[in-house]
């Protein structure tokens, strides 16, 4: 019965297919789904202006402002005139303090700080970055048993000291009229330049700014 059994293969064939299909229609059902939801899409901004989620706090545009001011104040204010010799000067977020109500990487503030003075200086100030200290130390005792040479620059009897630290403190006042909910801040930044071996200040420096707004964004 050659009829019958192509009926019978062909049948069987058919099952085949939809078995596969469905198989492959559950896979698809498994799968997570991305929703293309409708909202802003990213885009690029300039961090030395106001961006789309701005609060009453330290943003992005703060951080250029007040460091490029900074820099500019320090060299400005002739302290670079006293030495013949490069001072050395650590800047270090350790000795920069967060006592406002924001939290804030510290860090973003300090080591662009050091990129502008480092620039505006001109080699006229040496920076030392006591954070690799252990790096510096194995780098050191590797010279020293052989196992490298000694470089191009030579030993020397110790790590580089330091002539000057950067201290300073972030420091806010807040406010808030509970009628109509609107929130105020006094943001101010401090900075303290100080002789590592007497403590004297020689150079102080601030930067402040108040906002105002109807609800304050969260700051992470």
């Amino acid at each position: 019965m050659p009829w019958k059994h192509h009926m019978r293969a062909t049948a069987c064939a058919l099952a085949g297919l939809l078995l596969a299909a469905s198989t492959v229609a559950d896979a698809r059902e498994r799968r997570p789904r991305l929703e293309n939801r409708g909202g802003v899409p990213a885009r690029d901004l300039d961090p030395s202006e106001k961006g789309l989620v701005t609060g009453v706090g330290i943003e992005s545009q703060d951080i250029q402002a007040m460091t490029n001011q900074m820099a500019r104040d320090l060299i400005a204010s002739g302290f670079l005139g006293r030495f013949s010799t490069p001072p050395r000067v650590l800047i270090d977020e350790q000795e920069f303090r967060n006592e406002g109500s924001q939290i804030i990487n510290r860090r973003m503030i300090t080591q662009r700080l050091l990129v502008e003075l480092n620039r505006a200086a001109q080699g006229k100030i040496t920076f030392v970055g006591q954070r690799y200290a252990g790096m510096v130390a194995r780098q050191r005792d590797l010279k020293r048993e052989g196992v490298t040479d000694t470089g191009t620059t030579g030993l020397t009897q110790g790590q580089a000291g330091v002539d000057f630290f950067l201290g300073g403190a972030i420091m806010t006042l807040d406010s808030r009229d509970p009628r109509t909910g609107v929130v105020q801040r006094l943001n101010q930044i401090a900075f303290e330049l100080v002789d590592a071996e007497t403590g004297e200040l020689a150079w102080t420096g601030m930067y402040e700014f108040q906002r105002a707004a109807a609800e304050d964004v969260i700051y992470r």
